[in-house]
């Protein structure tokens, strides 16, 4: 990937933390790669290279400083929005595809050949699907290393290392020392075995209160829930489940993740990350939609409104789907009903630990009574249900987002909206207008808009490419 040399040396320079992520700064003469905020003295000119990620600094041979943890750094907007096969991969990648099904599996899920993938990656971001993946074990034995008391032996494990020997030579590569000395400096562990306390670094601002209004409405027992200014969930994850306790702080967001296998860190800090949308790029969507005088007062206001997403697909599938032409309220009473009857425990949803949404394998188990919605929307999520059990629809990520949107709305009951929806919140698409939602043109009428659908989807052209963005302000205008 081009990156514009006088263009990132200023980002330098001027040590821009809206740069962190997008690209890596690399000094030569000190051996080692930072954030392009890193507070210490910028590099001379003749010293620095610069790279598209942190796995393409560690293939020349630097390792991360030490000073502004450059691999805990947010990660590319860029991927995190391109609905291309490498910003696919990248997430899958983030989501330990690689670590569980190896490079075969990941090209399988993306239609490529292995040859064909590594190309692509590597002209890119400067590194194969391997490095990448090797550069995300390096940061998960790091988390594991500074925040729980485990073994390093159990560490080499847990972090998908295949062996000690290359859990330790890793380490030191990447880091520039062994993984004793890393634990030794960062003092005592502060967690269990299996529970892992971190910091989700993001790109300011981030409007707090817009994100945990969103989700608070939604919550539902056993499910979820918004308490004292934190957000927590149980995850449906890989290896096992967990649970996971997010509190926005000034600079960061506060994560306490408790997993029965920490094979799951990896992707439970990703998903984590994805439902916060903290790898957005606030400032440039604030930009773009500013620029518009009806939402200018808005955006200044609020700046920072992030669109919240999902840690399952098939779960905000189901949630749209039970929305459909009801209010809030009554969705989620349903939801309650339909989620006790699928667990088969009238107390499964009592207070404790959440447990996660029910999978596809449990709501098909589910009888008709149990459904208390109408039939016609009953066999629509069974439908899906039996689609996602089938393998035949991906409602994750790393899916293939104009696929995903066919094969949905071939689906009876899901229309333009439901499947826009689901683009915006599940397959993390920032460019999704929603002109026919009724909130959408309330909020728009509330702006001294039209709330005309056809009229306003015109207009709605201006907020490209985050229209996405526009229709989470407008519900908060409505």
């Amino acid at each position: 990937m081009e990156l514009d040399f006088e263009r990132c040396y200023r980002a330098v320079d001027s040590r821009d933390q809206r740069f962190d992520g997008w690209f890596y700064t690399g000094v030569t003469s000190t051996g080692i790669y930072c954030r392009p905020s890193c507070p210490a003295m910028t590099p001379k000119r003749r010293n620095v290279r610069f790279f598209p990620s942190s796995a393409a600094a560690q293939r020349a041979g630097l390792r991360a400083c030490r000073r502004c943890r450059p691999d805990a750094s947010p990660g590319s907007p860029q991927w995190d929005v391109r609905a291309d096969v490498v910003g696919r991969a990248m997430r899958l990648i983030a989501d330990g595809v690689v670590d569980r099904d190896g490079v075969p599996g990941l090209a399988a899920r993306l239609g490529y050949t292995e040859r064909h993938l590594h190309r692509m990656l590597r002209a890119e971001l400067g590194a194969g699907p391997l490095a990448l993946a090797r550069a995300q074990r390096a940061q998960t034995a790091r988390t594991l290393i500074e925040t729980t008391g485990l073994g390093l032996a159990e560490i080499a494990f847990a972090a998908g290392f295949g062996s000690v020997r290359q859990f330790n030579d890793t380490v030191r590569a990447v880091y520039g020392a062994p993984p004793s000395q890393l634990r030794a400096v960062n003092g005592t562990a502060v967690g269990g075995a299996g529970t892992v306390t971190l910091r989700l670094a993001y790109r300011p601002p981030l409007h707090t209160a817009a994100l945990l209004d969103f989700l608070a409405r939604r919550t539902l027992p056993g499910v979820d829930e918004v308490a004292d200014g934190a957000y927590r969930r149980g995850l449906r994850l890989p290896h096992g489940t967990g649970e996971a306790t997010l509190t926005p702080a000034a600079d960061h967001v506060a994560a306490t993740l408790r997993l029965t296998d920490l094979r799951d860190l990896a992707p439970a800090v990703a998903r984590c990350r994805r439902l916060f949308d903290l790898d957005a790029d606030p400032v440039a969507v604030d930009q773009t939609l500013a620029a518009d005088p009806a939402l200018a007062a808005a955006v200044a206001a609020e700046p920072g409104v992030r669109v919240p997403r999902a840690v399952d697909g098939f779960e905000i599938t189901v949630r749209a789907i039970t929305t459909q032409q009801v209010s809030l309220a009554s969705a989620r009473s349903t939801l309650t009903h339909l989620l006790r009857e699928a667990r088969g425990d009238q107390e499964a949803l009592g207070p404790g630990a959440p447990s996660g949404f029910a999978t596809a394998e449990e709501l098909l188990g589910v009888a008709d009574s149990g459904f208390r919605m109408p039939a016609g929307r009953r066999e629509t999520i069974r439908a899906v249900a039996r689609a996602v059990v089938a393998g035949e629809l991906d409602l994750e990520p790393g899916g293939d987002r104009d696929e995903t949107a066919r094969r949905l709305t071939a689906i009876p009951g899901i229309g333009a909206w439901t499947a826009g929806y689901l683009a915006m919140r599940a397959l993390g698409d920032p460019d999704t207008f929603l002109p026919t939602d009724l909130a959408v043109r309330r909020g728009a009428a509330a702006l001294g808009l039209t709330d005309n659908p056809r009229t306003l989807d015109e207009y709605a052209a201006r907020w490209r490419p985050w229209r996405s963005y526009a229709v989470i302000r407008l519900w908060r205008s409505a």
